[in-house]
């Protein structure tokens, strides 16, 4: 075992690289991130805690800060969020490197399940591209070896809408329903120290999740299973279509993001095409094509005309952990709750069959060519995969110490990699760097900084209008933060 010290808000907090572990346990985690998009922002605080099969901690937990480097200008509205600022992130963090490697050897260990509160939207998005940037695997922490991942944000929304025994529900000031970790946490007694705070979001995470088994301990159980897409496929399949309840952020909070789905057809990448039994076909059945098509991204004059419908068909991805039931196990009560009957899905799968409305509706969910691609570097993860040749060059750069980065010549043949090399030798380890790749990083965060920093300046422009004493604090650290990098000129 290798140990490594550095020190975290005023303690040591101890690096152990163990064994992998084999046996089957769940690693909660929660991240905190300079913004919203994992191919820009970073990760700026990794936290999380093991526990076994039965919600036990096994060792200590992880708390790690992140060090930001000098091509990143943070969303002020995330560090108003967090409360952390880039010098802190620098004075007390390790690297991303560090945090990559660290994450390999130790967190996603094989048979780990890794769990979160909307972490498969989110925070594994944000993991996905940490290895990609830093040369492993962007994938294969997830499902290789026994892995799996596994989101406790639809399991709550679902429990509400069909098991609710056995929680206090919380709402929102206008009496509507809110499913926030820290507000389900306050509401059944859970303690949370502070809200957005990783760690602090991780613990609660783990009461909320014992909780739930110990109260619905079937209900658990069940949609533990839905972690493996053939268990999904059980319920929600296209080759033997059947309504099944469906419950997913995309749906109304009021109906408490639940509704029955009906398979139409297979997506891009294996995924289901679910129309939403809730609505009544006819009227979709009149549309024109070009209205339906439009109203699957619609815009904000779109959505005002008083004739507007939603889109009525969206996308299950069998291997994002989806929240879905049989249709038993919808009671009258349930029915109350989510505001739709059995019944009048029955009717509407009915009208659904008639004609050729699913064909228009599989037509409107073709996908569109019509994005722009990103140029940039960082953002051109789903690119493509990696071949064994690349593999084999991307463990040698994982490997290589800080002496020997500055001669490695690696032979890629994937044409983001000499770049993402660059990168990562600026990031990591600066001063490997020869003169000509200095002058290509600096080159590359100028144009960064400038591409950035008209929306930054916005947007710190609106936050200090109506911060408190204590917001002006950290905005003036950003700003110092923001004036350190900025190049001359």
């Amino acid at each position: 075992m290798r140990l490594r010290k550095r020190p975290i808000w005023g303690v040591f907090l101890v690096i152990q690289y163990n064994k992998p572990m084999s046996q089957p346990s769940f690693f909660f985690y929660d991240l905190e991130t300079t913004g919203t998009n994992p191919r820009r922002d970073r990760i700026m605080q990794f936290a999380g805690i093991r526990t076994d099969m039965n919600l036990q901690p096994i060792g200590k937990p992880v708390n790690l800060m992140v060090k930001l480097t000098d091509e990143v200008l943070p969303s002020p509205e995330a560090i108003l969020i967090t409360g952390l600022t880039p010098q802190q992130s620098v004075r007390e963090g390790i690297s991303e490197a560090e945090l990559a490697k660290y994450l390999a050897a130790e967190v996603f260990a094989p048979g780990t399940i890794a769990t979160g509160f909307n972490n498969v939207r989110f925070d594994d998005v944000f993991i996905r591209y940490l290895f990609y940037r830093n040369f492993y695997d962007p994938y294969e922490w997830a499902w290789a070896e026994g892995r799996s991942r596994w989101d406790l944000l639809d399991v709550v929304r679902m429990a509400r809408a069909l098991r609710p025994e056995g929680f206090a529900w919380p709402f929102d000031d206008e009496g509507r329903p809110v499913n926030k970790l820290e507000k389900i946490a306050a509401a059944n007694g859970f303690e949370h120290t502070k809200a957005h705070d990783a760690l602090s979001d991780v613990e609660a995470l783990i009461a909320v999740t014992a909780h739930l088994r110990q109260v619905q301990p079937k209900f658990f159980d069940y949609i533990l299973a839905l972690r493996s897409k053939h268990e999904v496929a059980k319920i929600a399949d296209a080759k033997q279509p059947q309504p099944f309840v469906y419950t997913s952020g995309r749906y109304p909070k009021d109906q408490l993001h639940t509704t029955i789905g009906y398979p139409i057809g297979a997506g891009i990448n294996n995924n289901l095409i679910v129309y939403d039994l809730r609505h009544d076909p006819e009227p979709y059945r009149e549309m024109p094509f070009d209205k339906l098509a439009a109203s699957r991204f619609p815009s904000a004059e779109l959505r005002a005309q008083p004739d507007f419908l939603p889109f009525p068909v969206k996308l299950l991805a069998p291997g994002n952990c989806p929240a879905v039931a049989p249709l038993a196990t919808l009671t009258p009560e349930a029915e109350a709750r989510v505001q739709l009957t059995k019944s009048t899905a029955a009717r509407h799968l009915e009208e659904l069959l008639k004609g050729d409305l699913i064909t228009k509706l599989q037509e409107a969910m073709e996908p569109k060519n019509d994005f722009t691609p990103d140029t940039d570097v960082d953002g051109r993860l789903y690119d493509g995969f990696m071949g064994p040749g690349d593999k084999t060059s991307c463990a040698t750069v994982r490997a290589a110490a800080a002496s020997e980065l500055g001669d490695l010549k690696p032979s890629f043949q994937d044409a983001r990699l000499p770049e993402l090399f660059l990168r990562y030798k600026a990031r990591n380890f600066p001063d490997t760097l020869s003169e000509s790749e200095r002058g290509d990083w600096e080159t590359y965060r100028t144009n960064r900084l400038q591409e950035d920093w008209p929306g930054f300046a916005e947007s710190m422009e609106r936050v200090g209008e109506q911060a408190t004493p204590a917001q002006l604090d950290l905005l003036t650290d950003l700003t110092m933060w923001a004036q350190s990098i900025l190049p001359a000129g």
